[in-house]
């Protein structure tokens, strides 16, 4: 079993910055992809990013240039750097991991789950 704990979420104002962070735990993460989606009010799942245990990172287009991916395996987590926040931006991010084949975009291939944690932009 993977636990997995986010953190970081808070209120700010456009333009501003969070750093997420996602710690695992529970057995190493070696050849499991971990993931960043979100998550608004009436709307789907959306992917944000992910991290291959390679080190190869994808971030959707919808914040590419605005957010960046890293990842420490030593360490056992992930984390999302948030840059010129919009305040369609505002969802409950997630961190997820599974071992992915495919796509990483698909939240259906992600086998765990953390709480969430809310980030929410606001003037």
């Amino acid at each position: 079993q993977v636990q997995l704990v986010e953190s970081g979420g808070g209120l700010v104002q456009p333009g501003a910055s969070l750093r997420l962070s996602c710690a695992a735990s529970g057995r190493s993460l070696s050849n499991f992809v971990m993931g960043w989606f979100r998550q608004a009010p009436g709307k789907k799942r959306e992917f944000v990013a992910a991290s291959r245990w390679s080190g190869l990172t994808y971030v959707a287009d919808s914040v590419k240039g605005r957010f960046t991916a890293s990842r420490d395996n030593a360490k056992n987590t992930m984390t999302l750097q948030m840059d010129s926040l919009k305040l369609e931006d505002t969802a409950v991010y997630y961190c997820a991991a599974g071992v992915v084949i495919g796509t990483e975009m698909d939240p259906q291939k992600y086998n765990y789950w953390g709480q969430g944690t809310q980030v929410t932009v606001s003037s």
